[in-house]
């Protein structure tokens, strides 16, 4: 426990020791062995010191082996300074230390330790040792140097060496540590559960210790509400036997209420990634949980890679080096920095000190960066199609093909400045607070639907830019036509229509409008006034007193204002009608955030509007399709036609004092 470690202890000014491992399972044991009065106390080169009960004894490490995942144990050789004996010290899992008994030694005391100590959910390890002579090590020290230098096939060289050494060991005894769990894990992973995101569990812990983790922190239920499926096999006839039969399971209970999850180990897991990818597939599909068990740094970023060719997006999350491939492989990486080290925060698109952290990240983060996309997206191209429109418009009806109605400065500064900036300001806008989402996650399952970005809310930009565009050419043309002015003028009088009405539309598409936002908005547009004067007091611009002679109209005016009331004048009356008669889910927690009263439920807040059973009902419900995607859908959504697995229900509207819902569906895209 003391020396079989790559742990470096660190003394004070003060004389206190303290030590930095590469996990915490060796900083656990080596401060075990220090209470029990083996302490480690320095490490200079090759040469450790131990004060055990006030007596000084000194080691020298003649060589390391070093833990990895195929061979999951690492062995040190060290010397007894006194007496000169050789010691080879190993420590590992028990499935790679047990097997590696002296001939006759009973092992079925540490089995059983083994065993009872991973039901209790403790990560365990097996401690050994065995004397060597000097001859053997010398020459297997030359084998070990030679392996070492190799250019080609080192790492299966290294491990061949070592594994002639480490044999006919003693096996010393069994070592327990409990994994601690950090505050509010399980209910963040509960409430995560509710937005509609799947849980893989990929370890390399024991099967028993793995399950006892996931039940503690509310990965899985145990029955009668949940039931546990296990693959496992020695051999591919077995194996396929248990897939088959965990698939056939999953089939025939995917509409059930009870909660299914199934558990696989890395021996099995090999063979299915190798003989049976197919059916497996299926398996992960249907599957809203699952624990993988002794799975190798490589299994796991196969296994992301597999989720990741269903069409899942996939978040993959951990605290150690042997993450560091899933993490990449994943679409989105996050990093635990802690006591694990910080090859996995370093190798993560995201970096979290704790786990609770990640239900902020996803929920709230998560949610407004998408809205935000969306209408990023939509609204770069209404934009670009209003100019669009009414430059084929002034074609069409003046006859005069490939003639721009706009100058080449004036579309710039539209694209680059006039236009972006208020846009911009969508960053600062949150159509719901970060308590809302928190308390309602289920609102996620809006994003996951294809709400807020598909065909049909583009067709709708589509059409509002077209009808905004007609808007500004049957009133400037209609305006300014039997006053025969300058093609400048006319240009100007169209490119201010435009202004106007995009910075009503944004200022109609945000909900918590802020100074902020409001200074970006209509500071833009007071700003796009100042630089056309400015532009027209220079004779050589080519605008030369446009702008002052058109702002001394009248008409001028008179147009802008008729162009702001006819192309507002629907949308607003189509946007009322739609809060008022039509609300969607987040328009009714909107309500409830403007009314200041106690934070409502979805249900509650039904109950409360008394909305009818249809527009409940076409929320709520979730229809089910075969297909080759899958993901949650709600039968409102433009994406109803698309697809689905299993069939279920997921209902949305949930009462406060039951946050649970009855039923997950298993078709919902891993995250």
């Amino acid at each position: 426990m003391a020396l079989c470690n790559t742990v470096i202890p660190i003394k004070s000014p003060s004389g206190q020791i303290s030590y930095k491992a590469q996990s915490q399972d060796e900083d656990a044991l080596v401060n075990a062995a220090s209470n029990l009065h083996m302490v480690l106390v320095s490490k200079n080169g090759n040469n450790a010191e131990i004060h055990f009960n006030r007596r000084v004894v000194q080691y020298e490490i003649l060589d390391v082996l070093e833990f990895t995942s195929d061979r999951k144990r690492m062995s040190v050789l060290i010397s007894d300074s006194e007496s000169g004996k050789i010691f080879l010290l190993s420590k590992g899992a028990d499935e790679a230390i047990l097997p590696l008994a002296y001939s006759g030694q009973q092992i079925k005391t540490f089995i059983d330790a083994v065993d009872k100590y991973a039901q209790l959910g403790l990560r365990t390890l097996c401690l050994a040792w065995r004397e060597l002579g000097l001859q053997e090590y010398l020459e297997w020290s030359r084998l070990f140097k030679e392996a070492n230098s190799a250019l080609i096939d080192r790492e299966w060289k290294v491990a061949e060496v070592c594994q002639k050494l480490e044999h006919t060991l003693d096996i010393l005894g069994i070592s327990a540590i409990e994994d601690r769990l950090q505050a509010g894990v399980p209910e963040t992973i509960e409430i995560l559960r509710q937005s509609g995101i799947n849980f893989w569990m990929l370890t390399g812990d024991k099967q028993s210790t793995a399950i006892q983790i996931a039940l503690l922190c509310n990965l899985i239920s145990s029955e009668p509400k949940g039931q546990l499926l296990y693959i496992n096999g020695k051999t591919e006839d077995e194996v396929a036997r248990s897939l088959e039969r965990v698939l056939l399971t999953m089939r025939i209970t995917s509409s059930e209420p009870k909660e299914l999850a199934f558990v696989v180990d890395g021996w099995a897991l090999e063979i299915i990634l190798t003989r049976y990818k197919e059916a497996f597939t299926e398996l992960a599909v249907l599957s809203k949980t699952a624990i993988c068990c002794r799975v190798t740094p490589s299994q796991k970023a196969q296994l992301v890679k597999l989720l990741k060719s269903c069409d899942y997006r996939t978040l993959a999350i951990g605290d150690g080096g042997n993450d560091v491939r899933m993490i990449q492989q994943a679409h989105i990486g996050v990093g635990i920095s802690g006591r694990e080290g910080l090859q996995a925060a370093r190798a993560a698109d995201y970096s979290i000190g704790k786990f609770r952290f990640l239900k902020r990240l996803i929920l709230v983060h998560g949610r407004y960066s998408y809205n935000r996309t969306a209408f990023l997206s939509q609204y770069s191209f209404y934009k670009s199609l209003l100019i669009c429109f009414i430059q084929i418009l002034f074609s069409f009806v003046s006859g005069i093909a490939g003639t721009s109605l706009f100058n080449s400065v004036s579309l710039m500064a539209y694209n680059v400045f006039y236009t972006s900036i208020p846009v911009l300001t969508t960053v600062l806008d949150k159509d719901l607070s970060e308590r809302t989402v928190t308390q309602n996650p289920e609102i996620l399952l809006y994003c996951q639907a294809g709400r807020l970005l598909n065909p049909s809310t583009f067709a709708g930009w589509f059409g509002r830019s077209l009808y905004h565009a007609i808007v500004v050419f049957l009133i400037t043309i209609h305006v300014y036509a039997n006053e025969k002015s300058e093609m400048e003028e006319l240009s100007m009088v169209a490119l201010s229509g435009s202004i106007w009405l995009q910075a009503f539309v944004v200022t109609l598409e945000m909900n918590s409008f802020t100074f902020v936002q409001f200074l970006g908005i209509w500071g833009n547009f007071a700003a796009f006034y100042i630089i056309n004067f400015g532009i027209s007091s220079i004779p050589s611009a080519g605008m030369y007193t446009i702008m002052f002679r058109l702002c001394r109209q009248p008409s001028y005016w008179i147009t802008m204002l008729l162009i702001s009331g006819v192309g507002m004048g629907p949308v607003l009356a189509l946007k009322y009608f739609r809060y008022t008669y039509s609300p969607s889910a987040i328009n009714i927690l909107q309500k409830a955030e403007r009314s200041r009263g106690p934070m409502y439920t979805l249900v509650n807040l039904e109950s409360q509007l008394r909305l009818d059973n249809n527009a409940t009902d076409s929320i709520s419900s979730m229809p089910v399709k075969k297909s080759s995607v899958y993901e949650p859908l709600l039968s409102d959504s433009p994406m109803a036609s698309r697809r689905s697995v299993a069939s279920s229900s997921f209902d949305i509207f949930q009462p406060a004092q039951s946050r649970v819902p009855a039923s997950y569906p298993r078709n919902i895209k891993a995250s």
